[in-house]
């Protein structure tokens, strides 16, 4: 059986390796973005490893007797490279239940990462969890366009970029985070009732630590006021609304509707997924059909990220 242990600070440079090479990893699970907030989680990393050789990688907390997939992330589960294999992901679950359960843990809240991320086929971990009788404890909706092949997007989007021509707005690729944070606090707070995931200081900071994958991109008028705007995290496979929002002038005059355009084509026409992110509230039971709308407008279609629980003490050995 596979061996477990926890991942210990002078193993980063190995971690981010491993990362780099897996096939179902992005830079988000690089030991640089998970722990810029770990204050907040109670890291509990794990290495896996068969015959002196890793296997797999879990990023994780613990919280009241649950090891989660690390609560700081989006999505998570095991990062695995290419040889990894059904047989032996069964092997990996069985040791990390193993190890789960020796260490007092109760439950596994397990993210998987969704398929539209892997650079090939990694779902091994989905068996393995229905083979232990994991339950899904959560799904929510991507709204996902395939760039090249040319989405349809309704006559409304269009009419929105049309307005937004007319009305001289002219978007760039902006490093400007502290003049848009504002205008996306407002956004959120108004009409969300919420704040962004991360503080001004948090995204400039990874910013500054993975300039090649996050991205703003503003919308301006002539006097260079700010109407839209939205950051993109880019991976390989995916690029990624992490955030968007418009001012009141910026929804009149179609200003977001111009900076999505854009990205679609041509910024990311070669990329191959593009996703605007999730539309659920209530851990997925509810739809925001408002702004599921607005994202199928641009001919997104949907794509699920499950999350499921495993109870360590009636999970199949």
């Amino acid at each position: 059986m596979p061996s477990v242990h926890r991942h210990a600070p002078d193993r980063t440079a190995e971690w981010d390796r491993f990362v780099d090479g897996a096939k179902n990893a992005t830079f988000l699970f690089r030991r640089g973005y998970m722990d810029y907030h770990a204050e907040r989680f109670a890291d509990h990393s794990l290495w896996i490893e068969r015959k002196g050789t890793v296997v797999a990688l879990l990023p994780a907390h613990s919280a009241a007797g649950t090891l989660h997939s690390h609560g700081g992330l989006t999505y998570g589960g095991l990062i695995v490279g290419d040889a990894m294999t059904t047989a032996l992901m069964l092997e990996v679950f069985d040791a990390l239940v193993s190890y789960a359960r020796a260490a007092g843990f109760e439950a596994l809240h397990y993210k998987t990462v969704p398929a539209i991320y892997h650079r090939c086929p990694a779902e091994e971990d989905r068996y393995a969890l229905f083979r232990h009788g994991a339950e899904l404890a959560r799904r929510d909706v991507l709204s996902v366009v395939h760039p090249a092949a040319g989405a349809n997007r309704q006559t409304r989007r269009r009419r929105a970029v049309e307005k937004a021509l007319n009305a001289c707005i002219e978007v760039v690729e902006d490093n400007d985070f502290q003049a848009f944070w504002p205008l996306l606090n407002a956004v959120l707070n108004e009409r969300h009732d919420t704040t962004p995931v991360h503080s001004l200081a948090e995204i400039e900071l990874l910013r500054g630590r993975f300039p090649d994958h996050i991205r703003l991109f503003t919308a301006r008028d002539g006097s260079g006021e700010i109407q839209a705007g939205v950051v993109i995290y880019e991976s390989c496979q995916v690029a990624h609304v992490q955030y968007m929002a418009a001012s009141a002038a910026g929804r009149g005059n179609g200003a977001l509707d111009l900076v999505l355009s854009g990205l679609l084509d041509p910024v990311f026409a070669k990329k191959r997924w593009f996703d605007f992110g999730i539309s659920n509230e209530a851990e997925g039971r509810v739809l925001n059909q408002g702004l599921v709308d607005f994202k199928e407008g641009f001919g997104a279609r949907a794509v699920v990220h499950d999350s499921y629980r495993l109870d360590l003490r009636e999970a199949a050995s």
